[in-house]
């Protein structure tokens, strides 16, 4: 007894002194949730602070993409698509696509997630460990910029799309055109690895189950007819739990609580900074001066999705909006969360490349966040 009562101590004591470095944006989000509060008292107005229409979406989507991961949907035909490469160039093309179109369905994180171990397999496997950070960074641009088309493939995407009731056209037709060059772009960095043969061996034949399969990608279809406002959110927040309940309970315990509940401080720092006249004027003048850049560059010191919270209290120009916080999610290591998570993932294999891992990160990022600023101020 007396051995194990210390171990146990000693796990609880590290976690919670580990939790502020896993969680930074969270613990930040909390504290200026709480120094706010005593600014503007909690009053009858707090209430009309919070999107619920958002974290409920958030959440449908999330339980459901965990319950597709757990029966390895997206990570059997990732592996599938990048075994039939033949050079590395050709496969580092295979997994930036893959994670590209991966943040579209199931978020950027959890797109990196995913993917990132399959990029360290492919590397490890053909020995050519020694590209891991230019195709981790390439990986994590294409995270960062490939949800973008979609109100759900970002966070901050599905709040600024439920918050200013974007029409779907219009929302599509903001964020195509630096969709297609963040294409061009990630594909065009792509040429710069070598053409260097390998050889990848073919995974094993392992079969997804059939039956959770269809109700898993039915229930992600019912989580996006919801996002796009077809059907009241309350029946996802009904049905999804439900049928996780008996098919994965482990899925709904996976969710990313941490994400929703810094939601729920930055709707609270956000609206309480919103009833404070002296920051209303400041903000207020920041961006009618030019939202696309003060709010791409807001994200470099807090992150993206507290900057569309933040800044969707101050401003009506939500195209310039939307399209600042999404292409500011490239730049500094905080302007995306999902950034962090490439890093930590990096410097797990490669503990003594810091440095060189954040100056490579550091010109890729900020040459598309300036190629992209460019872009989107000449479309206007």
């Amino acid at each position: 007894m007396s051995e194990t009562t210390p171990s146990h101590a000693s796990r609880v004591r590290s976690a919670i002194l580990n939790f502020p470095r896993r969680n930074p944006v969270l613990c930040i989000a909390f504290l200026l949730a709480v120094i706010t509060a005593f600014l503007v008292p909690p009053d009858a107005e707090y209430p009309a602070y919070f999107d619920w229409k958002t974290l409920s979406c958030l959440f449908c989507v999330l339980a459901v993409v965990c319950a597709l991961k757990n029966i390895r949907f997206f990570s059997l035909l990732a592996e599938k698509m990048v075994a039939l490469t033949g050079n590395l160039r050709l496969a580092a093309i295979a997994l930036v696509c893959i994670t590209f179109l991966g943040s579209m369905l199931i978020a950027n994180d959890m797109a990196l997630l995913t993917f990132l171990p399959l990029g360290y397999f492919v590397l490890s496997s053909t020995g050519t460990e020694r590209y891991m950070a230019p195709v981790f960074i390439l990986q994590n641009i294409a995270a960062n910029l490939g949800g973008m088309l979609t109100p759900f493939g970002n966070p901050q995407n599905l709040y600024l799309y439920s918050h200013f009731n974007i029409p779907d056209g219009e929302f599509f037709g903001i964020m195509f055109p630096p969709f297609l060059l963040s294409i061009a772009l990630i594909i065009g960095c792509c040429f710069l690895l070598p053409h260097q043969p390998i050889a990848l061996q073919t995974p094993p034949a392992e079969k997804l189950p059939v039956p959770r399969t269809i109700l898993y990608l039915c229930l992600f279809a019912l989580s996006i007819v919801i996002v796009f406002r077809v059907i009241p959110f309350w029946i996802g927040l009904c049905v999804i739990p439900l049928f996780l309940l008996v098919f994965d309970r482990k899925a709904l315990l996976q969710v990313d609580y941490g994400l929703l509940f810094t939601f729920f401080c930055f709707f609270i720092f956000a609206g309480n900074l919103s009833r404070l006249e002296a920051v209303h004027q400041l903000l207020g003048n920041l961006l009618e001066k030019n939202t696309l850049v003060f709010s791409a560059l807001s994200c470099q010191v807090i992150s993206n999705v507290p900057s569309a919270i933040l800044l969707s209290r101050f401003t009506d120009n939500y195209r310039s909006l939307l399209l600042g916080v999404n292409i500011g999610g490239t730049g500094t290591l905080v302007a995306s969360l999902a950034s962090l998570i490439t890093f930590r993932q990096y410097i797990r294999h490669n503990p003594h490349k810091k440095g060189y891992y954040i100056g490579l990160f550091s010109a890729f990022n900020f040459a598309f966040l300036l190629v992209l600023l460019v872009f989107c101020s000449l479309i206007g």
